[in-house]
C-alpha cells in the first residue's frame, strides 16, 4: 500500500506536516484519545481518594486533580475528537476532494497539541497545575487561590486549544456549505454532517466568549481591577457560560449523528423522519444559544424564570430527535453489531442525563442540588454515558473505512458490557451522594455522612470503565496486527464514504454514484433489487 493509504504510518514530520483531512483528523482523534486516557488516570487516583475518605492525596493536589481531569476531557478530549470526526467525515461525506482551508485544519491540529503540552506542564511547575475548576472562575482562579504559574500556563493552554477548535469549525462548515459534489443539496446532506453544521455554527457563535473571558482572567491576574469584586466574578460567568452551556451540545451533536448512522445502517432503513430532525437540530442550536443563565440561578443576577423556560423547552427538539431514533429502528431489520449496541445504549443512558437535567433547569430544586454531586452524576450521564458511547459506536462503524481493518466483533462486544456496567456502577451513585448534600471538590469527609459506601461503589465502577478501555486497546492492537481486511463497504452503509476505497485514497473519490438523497448507496440497492439485480 502507499504511504498516502497509510497515513499513520509516514514519516512523522511528514505526516504532521500534512494537509490531507483524513491525516488530519487520524492524529487529532490519537491525541485526544491521548489525553482522555491520561484524564482518566487522574478520576482513577480522586476516585481512589473518595473511597479511601482522604489519605491518598492532599487537598490542594486534589483540587489540581479535579481541575485537570475536567479541563482535560473537555478542551482536549470530548470536543477536538468529535470536531476531529467532522474533519475526516464530512469531506467524504459530501462527495468533496479536500477540505475547505487545509491549511487552518492543519493549524488547529497544532494548537490542540501544544495547548495540551501547555495546560499539563503546569504539573511540572513548583506551585503545580492549576487547581481552579475545568470552568477557572475567577476569584478561585486569582493570584491568592492560584498563585502559581500553573493557572497561566492553562489560561494559555485553553485558549490554544479553543483556537484550534475555531479553526476545524471553521473548515467543516466550509466544505460542508461549498463544496458539495453535483446534486448534492443541503437537504440531501447525511444525517452525521448536519449534526456537524449545527456544532460548527455553535462552536463559532460560543467559542470566542471563553477566548475573551479567559484574556479578561490574564488580565485581572497580572494587572487587577477587570474582574473586581463580585460583580466582576458575575461578568466572567455570563462570558463563561455563554460558551459553557453551547459546549454542551458541542460534545453532544457530533455523537448523535454517530448514533443516527449507526441506527440507520444496522435497522437497513432509511433515517425516519429526516427534515424534521434537521429542522430539531437548528432549533436545538438555536435554543442552547439561550440558556446560559441557568447555570446561575443560586447567585441571584439573572432572570431565573426566563432561563428556566428556555431551559425546558429543550425537551421538544429532543423529543423529535428521540422519535426519529425509534422511528428508524421500528420494523427494522436490525443487526446487533457492536456499534449497533452503543448506540441503542447510547440513547437509554443519554435519557437519564435528559432527564435529570430537566430536574437542574427548575430553580428550586437547583438550590438544593447545585455544585453537588447529582450535577457531576448529570453531566457525566450525558458527555460518558451518552456522548462516549455515541463515540465508540462511530469508532466501530467507520474504522474499517479509516484503517482498511475492522475490530474484532467478540472483544467489541466485551468491551461494550464492561463500559455499560463500569458507566453506570461509577454514575449513578453520584445522584444519592448529591441528594444527600455531598459537594464537589471534596477531598475528605466525616464518617457520619455514610457516604463511603456509595463513593467505594462508584470506584468499583471506575476500575470496570478503565478494564473496559484497555479491552478497547486491546481490540485495535489485535485488529491492526492480525488484519481482516475491511473491504470498501463492510456495514453496506448509505452514504458516500462507502463508496470510495478503505482507507479513501488521497483526493477522496475515483467517481462519483448519482446523488438523489441523503442516502445515495442505499438508493442503488432499492434501486438494483427493483430491477432483479444483485445490489
Amino acid at each position: 500500500m502507499s504511504v498516502t493509504a497509510l497515513p499513520l504510518r509516514a514519516a512523522p514530520l511528514r505526516t504532521l506536516a500534512s494537509t490531507d483531512h483524513k491525516r488530519i483528523a487520524a492524529q487529532a482523534a490519537l491525541a485526544a484519545f491521548g489525553f482522555f486516557l491520561a484524564g482518566g488516570l487522574l478520576a482513577l487516583v480522586m476516585r481512589s481518594q473518595l473511597a479511601a475518605d482522604g489519605g491518598v492525596v492532599s487537598q490542594n493536589v486534589y483540587d489540581q486533580l479535579f481541575t485537570m481531569h475536567g479541563s482535560t476531557m473537555v478542551y482536549l478530549f470530548i470536543v477536538p475528537i468529535g470536531l476531529a470526526a467532522g474533519v475526516y467525515l464530512v469531506p467524504l461525506q459530501v462527495g468533496a476532494a479536500e477540505i475547505a482551508g487545509p491549511r487552518a485544519a492543519l493549524a488547529g491540529l497544532w494548537l490542540l497539541l501544544l495547548g495540551g503540552v501547555t495546560m499539563w506542564a503546569g504539573f511540572l511547575t513548583s506551585g503545580g497545575a492549576a487547581a481552579a475548576s475545568w470552568w477557572g472562575f475567577d476569584p478561585l482562579s486569582d493570584s491568592i487561590h492560584s498563585p502559581g504559574s500553573g493557572m497561566e500556563l492553562w489560561i494559555l493552554g485553553v485558549m490554544m486549544a479553543t483556537g484550534g477548535q475555531l479553526l476545524w469549525a471553521g473548515c467543516v462548515l466550509g466544505t460542508a456549505l461549498r463544496k458539495r459534489a453535483p446534486g448534492m443539496t443541503l437537504l440531501r446532506m447525511p444525517v452525521f454532517t448536519w449534526t456537524m453544521v449545527v456544532t460548527c455554527l455553535l462552536t463559532l457563535f460560543a467559542f470566542p466568549a471563553l477566548i475573551l473571558a479567559l484574556v479578561l482572567l490574564w488580565a485581572q491576574r497580572h494587572f487587577g481591577g477587570v474582574l473586581s469584586g463580585g460583580l466582576g466574578a458575575v461578568d466572567y460567568q455570563q462570558l463563561f457560560w455563554f460558551y459553557g452551556h453551547p459546549v454542551v451540545y458541542v460534545m453532544f451533536f457530533p455523537f448523535v449523528g454517530m448514533v443516527a448512522e449507526s441506527l440507520s445502517t444496522f435497522s437497513g432503513r432509511r433515517f425516519f423522519g429526516y427534515r424534521a430532525f434537521v429542522v430539531a437540530l437548528l432549533a436545538f442550536a438555536g435554543l442552547s444559544m439561550s440558556v446560559w443563565g441557568h447555570h446561575m440561578f443560586t447567585m441571584g443576577q439573572v432572570t431565573n424564570k426566563y432561563f428556566a423556560l428556555t431551559s425546558t423547552l429543550l425537551i421538544v427538539p429532543a423529543g423529535i430527535e428521540y422519535l426519529d431514533f425509534l422511528g428508524t429502528l421500528w420494523r427494522g431489520s436490525l443487526r446487533f453489531t457492536t456499534p449497533f449496541l452503543f448506540a441503542v445504549a447510547f440513547i437509554v443512558q443519554f435519557l437519564i442525563g435528559g432527564l435529570t437535567g430537566i430536574i437542574v433547569a427548575s430553580p428550586p430544586l437547583d438550590y438544593h442540588l447545585n455544585m453537588t454531586y447529582f450535577v457531576v452524576a448529570h453531566f457525566h450521564y450525558t458527555i460518558f454515558a451518552g456522548s462516549a458511547f455515541g463515540l465508540f459506536a462511530g469508532i466501530y462503524l467507520w474504522f474499517g473505512k479509516a484503517t482498511g481493518v475492522m475490530l474484532r466483533e467478540g472483544l467489541g462486544k466485551l468491551h461494550f458490557a464492561l463500559l455499560v456496567v463500569g458507566t453506570n456502577l461509577t454514575f449513578f451513585p453520584m445522584f444519592a451522594l448529591g441528594a444527600e448534600g455531598m459537594v464537589r471538590r471534596i477531598a475528605a469527609y466525616p464518617s457520619s455522612t455514610h457516604w463511603r459506601t456509595l463513593n467505594v461503589l462508584s470506584t468499583i465502577g471506575s476500575g470496570v470503565i478503565a478494564l473496559a478501555v484497555a479491552v478497547f486497546i486491546l481490540n485495535v492492537v489485535i485488529s491492526l496486527r492480525a488484519r481482516r481486511p475491511a473491504g470498501d463497504d463492510p456495514w453496506q452503509g448509505h452514504t458516500l464514504e462507502w463508496a470510495t476505497s478503505s482507507p479513501p485514497p488521497r483526493y477522496n473519490f475515483e467517481a462519483l454514484p448519482p446523488i438523489g438523497s441523503h442516502a445515495p448507496l442505499l438508493d442503488l440497492r432499492e434501486q438494483a433489487a427493483e430491477a432483479g439485480a444483485p445490489a
